[in-house]
């Protein structure tokens, strides 16, 4: 997927704050550690730096929601960060976007903190991001 095309996925799932630009993409393709894992239903961007895993964001299509093509992207997600040497995944999830903790919780996240007002929204109130975190398993090499 181009830079263009996961902005556009990207819009259609995420409206507030504002869904990522084709530059920021760009720019995080091209960062150290990071790794894009694209299929027709949807992405999963991440990076894996020293150990520790972030998942930076997720996108389905909307017409590919509930079934399963979240949870095979964060499969695939944590599969790939393992083999880049990571032992921890992180990631931030809107405390209100019930349906995509229920996603993670369920691919084995736990709770491991909150960003008070991490979220901030020119148009309304900053909302808390939850941080989850998720042991993860190598795999043999």
């Amino acid at each position: 997927m181009t830079p263009e095309a996961l902005a556009r996925l990207h819009a259609m799932c995420f409206t507030r704050p504002r869904p990522w630009s084709a530059a920021e993409f760009d720019a995080l393709l091209k960062g150290p550690g990071c790794f894009l894992i694209a299929r027709e239903t949807g992405f999963v961007l991440g990076r894996a730096v020293a150990g520790e895993a972030e998942l930076l964001t997720l996108a389905v299509d909307p017409a590919h929601r509930r079934q399963g093509a979240g949870r095979r992207l964060v499969e695939e997600f944590t599969a790939e960060a393992a083999r880049r040497g990571a032992d921890t995944a992180f990631l931030e999830v809107a405390a209100s976007n019930a349906p995509a903790r229920a996603l993670y919780r369920a691919a084995g996240w736990d709770e491991a903190g909150v960003r008070r007002g991490y979220y901030r929204d020119p148009g309304g109130p900053a909302e808390d991001a939850i941080i989850l975190a998720r042991a993860l398993t190598r795999s043999a090499e």
